[in-house]
């Protein structure tokens, strides 16, 4: 590969840096990347497709340059409608005054243009799902209106032949996990750096008291998070159940659940942290590239009920600050969750285990990362 030269060693700390995510929509695992990296790099732009303020708050006061989608119908509510413009949304920006770019990526930031000097690091959270690995589970679980099925599969072909392209233009990945690291050996045939995502330990608390009688469900009610395993399991079990959310499954599973089950919707920060720390355990059947609410219930001091599969197989610790099922049935789920009630957990010890993903050893480990990646970059470029 053919690099143009460069003569002067530049100090990272003197690097103009930019900062492109796929869409600032809703604040979730990846917006909570994307705003730890801003405020590590505070001078660093954002380029993004769409921007909703007021979904973003804590984006509020940050340079954000959107792309021609923004103006688009509903792009701010349906983001997913647009999914073919992508591509050219990201082609589109203009980066060329940039020494490094940092991409946030589980969609099409990735597919951003840059000078053959510049430095392009993607944090990928995961090769698309919809295009890859979960294409057809997606086609299946997901209510596609009949007249647009027939279209679908040709989208995501011409969407993986540019995805595949678009992975070339990184010049190294960073990733949540080793779960996803080995997708994008598969998909994308590179190496990646896995750097987990954070919790901020000291947001959360271990409570004084005994926890009190119910199990705890957090996250988006869409079908790969498997709302609908939870409900069938305590609608056989004796125990209270609450959960946390709101999504597009919300009245199928309000309608399935039975007297023991409480939807509290979306909830304030300080509730969360309360119901986190007396709950008896956190329920987690899906399968998550990584997962921060298992993380979220340890910083509290509480356990997690896994699915034995993805991200949560390296941040839970069988029998120690919590406990997997082998299944994705309610007799395996069931199971866990009789013995879990059993079991005696050592709150202090789970809490000291959620630190070592505290946002510090992010932190910590991103920007060492970096200023080694630049060094060696800028020699190469010599």
């Amino acid at each position: 590969m053919v690099r143009h030269k460069i003569n002067n060693a530049m100090r990272l700390k003197d690097a103009k840096i930019a900062i492109v995510a796929d869409w600032l929509t809703n604040f979730a695992g990846a917006e909570r990347v994307i705003l730890k990296l801003h405020r590590m790099y505070p001078n660093a732009p954002i380029y993004t497709s769409v921007f909703n303020a007021e979904k973003m708050l804590p984006f509020m006061d940050t340079a954000v340059h959107t792309s021609f989608i923004q103006n688009l119908p509903r792009a701010k509510q349906k983001h997913q409608l647009y999914l073919k413009l992508y591509p050219l949304a990201f082609e589109q920006f203009d980066l060329s005054q940039y020494d490094i770019v940092i991409s946030s990526c589980h969609s099409c930031s990735k597919g951003i243009i840059t000078k053959p000097e510049t430095l392009h690091i993607s944090y990928c959270h995961s090769p698309m799902r919809y295009a890859w690995d979960n294409s057809h589970e997606y086609l299946r679980t997901y209510k596609v209106p009949w007249y647009l099925s027939r279209f679908v599969p040709k989208l995501m072909h011409k969407i993986r032949i540019w995805d595949r392209l678009a992975a070339d233009r990184v010049d190294s990945f960073i990733t949540n996990s080793e779960f996803v690291r080995k997708r994008i050996k598969k998909y994308y045939k590179q190496d990646a750096k896995v750097i987990y995502p954070m919790v901020n330990v000291k947001d959360f608390y271990i409570s004084n008291n005994e926890p009190k009688k119910y199990y705890l469900a957090v996250g988006r009610f869409t079908p790969y998070k498997r709302f609908d395993l939870i409900i069938d399991a305590f609608n056989e079990l004796p125990y209270k159940l609450k959960i946390i959310g709101s999504g597009v499954a919300e009245k199928d599973l309000k309608r399935r659940a039975k007297s023991n089950i409480e939807f509290l919707g979306n909830v304030s920060e300080e509730l969360l942290k309360d119901l986190y720390a007396n709950c008896k355990a956190l329920i987690f059947p899906q399968v998550e590239d990584f997962g921060l609410t298992p993380l979220e219930a340890m910083a509290s001091g509480r356990p997690v009920v896994a699915f034995n599969k993805g991200g949560a197989l390296e941040t839970v610790k069988e029998g120690e600050t919590g406990l997997f099922f082998d299944e994705q049935n309610v007799i395996s789920l069931k199971a866990a969750i009789e013995k879990c009630d059993k079991m005696k957990w050592d709150s202090k010890k789970i809490r000291n285990h959620a630190l070592k993903f505290d946002e510090k050893v992010f932190e910590k480990k991103f920007s060492e990362h970096l200023e080694e990646t630049w060094t060696k970059w800028q020699k190469e470029m010599r």
